[in-house]
């Protein structure tokens, strides 16, 4: 029989560099929600819902969106910086 062979190689664990293509993958978060909030008008269109209690939150809400998207824009597209 062969001796296993114990020993054991400790590598140090360094964190997995984030690349811009996965950075760019958390921004599918607003095609999801554009495409809840045209489910909603959609159905109000269609059932006749009273809408215009809403409609300034839900433009205070597309600002907000807005500034979100343009912020996430700027950190995705960012260089990483080497922390090494």
């Amino acid at each position: 029989m062969e001796p296993l062979d114990t020993d054991l190689e400790y590598t140090p664990r360094t964190p997995r560099p984030s690349t811009p293509p996965s950075r760019l993958s958390l921004m599918f978060i607003f095609p999801i929600l554009g495409f809840l909030l045209i489910l909603t008008l959609i159905g109000a269109a269609v059932f006749q819902w009273d809408l215009s209690n809403l409609i300034d939150g839900l433009v205070g809400v597309l600002l907000l969106l807005f500034v979100a998207f343009v912020a996430m824009l700027f950190w995705a597209l960012a260089p990483r910086a080497n922390q090494g």
